[in-house]
């Protein structure tokens, strides 16, 4: 028998001792093995809509909503007059006896749950104080009239419907039943005051530039939209509170703008009258920019600054139009520069485009564009063809939001304080637009086009996204600044005590930036790069793209295709990082070290007093050694075991040692004679969170090697386990190194090296002072942005 054989004998029979006395020391309330306890029992059965593979079943259905919009800016008063007609269309089985439509500006009225519900925050370290920005936001809402005036709530023929508003939700109650397979046309008038951005922190609003007296414009949530009714929840009715964002329905829109005469009008969708609202000379750049290798300024900077003087009283009508979108947004100033550029490459055929005012040069004029057509090359690799016809990016008050074709993004240059006629950008600030951009058209992606519900799994947007950010960011150049994606970047919000699972509601989520965005972000990473590798990752998070492309996914339908489609048992991974707040703090807590004992008692005596003489001496014989003994006085007390020790062998060992042999198989005595080296590595999972064990051993000779060990090894005790490694009599360890790459979010690397590694750190001196003024960084931290 080959002794690779009889290797791998010895360490399947060492192994099993090894896991059965850790199964015995298991926890009493018999919880070992729950790390990985399937998810069927938390996951929705599966049925005829959802399919147990995570696909959409035969009968999988969703609602369509089309719209027909008119919309009046008034800029003397920032107030928005409009009218919409819906044809609702009801795929769904069931008969509807009412619709829900969204109020998201009645959140602005000062008597909203959202004004009402939004808690102070205050450092209770200094009860006494608030920042500037959270008590002006107090003061605007306070005075502030916003929200809807409903003025009209009427079928096709404009009879009024019987209605009611609760919060942000519009209730209409159908003086018809809507069956399944039917239509129904129906009508909304309303206006609304539009909000100053930078005071209520909304998702769109007003910006006012007191240098020239214009404002700049961002429309979102404007319009009353219908909720989303599906097979999971029914209607999607939650209300609006700021925090969660939307689920809405798919359609075809038709939306007239009508502005001031000289402003410019950036919208989802793809402009009708080019001829009424564009010169001829604008027109002809945006020919020449569909081919073009470089972005193509359609409005220059010297055009911009020209209309910014204008201050027309004419007006003129946009008119858009857009295919299969779930949500429009427009913005609209005179300020603004615009540049384009055409982006055809596989399924995708579409137009680049930036608008931005003069304060967002020499920034935007030479990032924006460029950022959005490297967003497109990425994720259509790692998702699916940008579908649509227009892909755009606006820079006003807005930091960073997203909606169908169009974006809305915040960094701008800052003045030169030495010449306030200059501007300068910083670090912070190239890669902040550049990544905000990345982030807000991956949107398009992931939801505007894989059609989650925003309203109440926040991570399957904003996470799913920000991991495929991470992968663009990493491509955009080496050593790129990525806040969130990399497995060292979350371990503090890890080990943090203020934190909730991912699988939480938004509007309950403790710090929205690490658990909706940088979590799940890191734990796809990981589960790309060291559980699952690239290749079979990319293959099963594309399938789900491809799959739920214009329908709507749940949770569910994620976790089971990435292992439908991969062919892994994941609900560990799932369970771990999805549905807990464990942490991964893995304790490398032993090496032993053991070579196979031949039994033979005249190889064995001679390396047990080996062993022993190593041992160092202790206290009492050495100050002994000296002593006058009776043995030594009087010899003839000693006999034969004072002229043999221990571990001298007789001849009776000799002749148990062959009766021994003669009850062994060939096999047996082969395994006697193995000279390798084994050694026992001992584990404990401290933070609760099981995790593949990857291993670096450093070895006498100067050599290393890497192993990996899948996450099943937790398997049958998820808090103690032991691995035994095998090797030739000349690999001596020297070390061993856990996680040494840092792919696993380890939140304690101290413990991660055998023998222990002494830590390196920085020991900062500072000079006492009587007191500190904590407001000024305490403020700080609260205005921080957690997009």
């Amino acid at each position: 028998m080959k002794i690779t054989s009889l290797i791998q004998r010895l360490g399947t029979a060492l192994v099993a001792s090894v896991v059965a006395a850790g199964a015995l020391a298991a926890d009493p309330l018999n919880v070992t093995g729950d790390k990985f306890r399937q998810l069927e029992e938390l996951l929705p059965t599966p049925n005829t809509y959802r399919a147990a593979s995570g696909a959409p079943g035969h009968e999988y259905w969703q609602q369509q909503a089309d719209y027909d919009i008119r919309v009046s800016l008034d800029d003397s008063k920032q107030r928005i007059t409009a009218s919409e007609t819906i044809t609702y269309t009801n795929n769904s089985p069931d008969t509807l006896r009412y619709l829900w439509v969204q109020l998201d500006q009645n959140r602005f009225k000062p008597n909203s749950a959202g004004n009402l519900a939004r808690p102070t925050v205050m450092d209770p370290a200094m009860p006494d104080t608030v920042s500037f920005r959270s008590f002006r936001a107090e003061m605007v809402s306070k005075d502030f009239k916003g929200g809807y005036d409903i003025t009209k709530v009427a079928d096709a023929r404009g009879k009024p419907l019987q209605h009611a508003i609760v919060d942000t939700g519009l209730r209409i109650d159908l003086p018809q039943p809507l069956k399944s397979g039917d239509k129904v046309t129906f009508q909304i008038d309303w206006e609304f005051n539009i909000i100053e951005q930078k005071a209520l922190n909304g998702r769109s609003g007003w910006e006012f530039f007191e240098r020239d007296g214009n404002y700049l414009y961002e429309l979102a949530q404007w319009f009353p939209r219908m909720a989303a009714y599906n097979d999971v929840s029914g209607w999607q009715n939650k209300q609006f509170l700021g925090r969660g964002e939307f689920a809405l329905e798919f359609g075809d829109y038709r939306v007239a703008i009508e502005v001031p005469a000289d402003h410019v009008v950036a919208s989802t969708g793809v402009l009708q009258n080019p001829e009424e609202v564009l010169t001829r000379t604008q027109r002809q750049r945006l020919e020449k920019a569909r081919t073009a290798k470089k972005p193509v300024m359609i409005i220059t900077k010297e055009e911009a600054l020209e209309n910014e003087k204008s201050k027309s009283s004419d007006r003129k009508t946009w008119v858009f139009e857009a295919e299969n979108v779930r949500d429009f947004a427009w913005a609209s100033s005179r300020k603004f520069l615009w540049d384009a550029q055409g982006y055809k490459k596989g399924g995708t055929d579409t137009m680049a485009m930036s608008f931005y005012p003069e304060e967002g040069t020499p920034l935007w004029d030479k990032y924006s564009t460029e950022a959005i057509i490297h967003t497109m090359e990425v994720y259509n690799r790692y998702s699916f063809d940008y579908p649509y016809p227009t892909s755009i990016s606006v820079n006003g008050p807005v930091g960073g939001m997203e909606y169908p074709m169009i974006t809305f993004n915040g960094p701008r240059p800052e003045i030169d304080e030495e010449d306030r006629s200059k501007r300068t950008y910083s670090r912070r600030t190239k890669y902040g637009l550049i990544s905000v951009i990345i982030h807000e058209v991956g949107h398009n992606y992931y939801p505007m086009i894989i059609n989650s519900d925003e309203r109440q799994w926040t991570w399957m947007d904003e996470g799913l996204n920000t991991y495929v950010q991470y992968l663009a960011e990493q491509e955009w150049e080496e050593k790129y600044p990525s806040r969130r994606g990399d497995a060292r970047k979350i371990i503090e919000y890890m080990k943090s005590e203020n934190q909730v699972p991912i699988m939480t509601n938004s509007e309950s989520i403790l710090q929205f930036g690490n658990n909706a965005y940088g979590k799940p972000a890191t734990a796809l990473n990981i589960l790309r790069e060291s559980v699952m590798g690239r290749e079979l990752f990319d293959f099963a998070f594309r399938e789900y793209a491809q799959r739920w492309k214009f329908k709507r996914p749940m949770p569910a339908d994620f976790f089971r295709t990435m292992e439908d489609a991969s062919g892994m048992d994941l609900d560990w991974f799932w369970r771990g990082w999805f549905y807990t707040t464990d942490n991964v703090d893995i304790s490398l807590d032993a090496v032993r070290h053991y070579t196979v004992g031949t039994k033979n008692p005249d190889v064995e005596g001679p390396w047990k007093r080996e062993q022993f003489e190593a041992q160092p001496e202790s206290v009492t014989p050495q100050k002994n050694r000296n002593m006058s003994r009776l043995v030594d006085i009087k010899p003839e007390l000693g006999d034969f075991y004072n002229e043999h020790d221990e571990f001298d062998v007789s001849n009776a060992d000799r002749n148990s040692y062959q009766s021994m042999l003669k009850g062994l198989e060939d096999w047996e005595k082969d395994l006697l004679a193995v000279e390798h080296n084994v050694y026992v590595l001992d584990f404990s999972n401290i933070g609760g969170l099981v995790m593949p064990l990857f291993l670096q051993l450093n070895y006498e000779d100067g050599t290393s090697e890497e192993l990996r060990i899948p996450a099943e090894i937790w398997a049958r005790n998820p808090a103690q386990t032991s691995k035994m490694i095998v090797r030739d009599k000349g690999k001596i360890l020297r070390s061993v190194v856990l996680d040494p790459h840092w792919e696993t979010a380890d939140v304690n690397p101290d413990n991660n090296h055998y023998p222990r590694k002494i830590i390196k750190s920085r020991l900062e001196l500072f000079k006492q002072e009587k007191s500190r003024n904590l407001m000024k960084d305490w403020q700080a931290e609260l205005e921080k942005d957690d997009e």
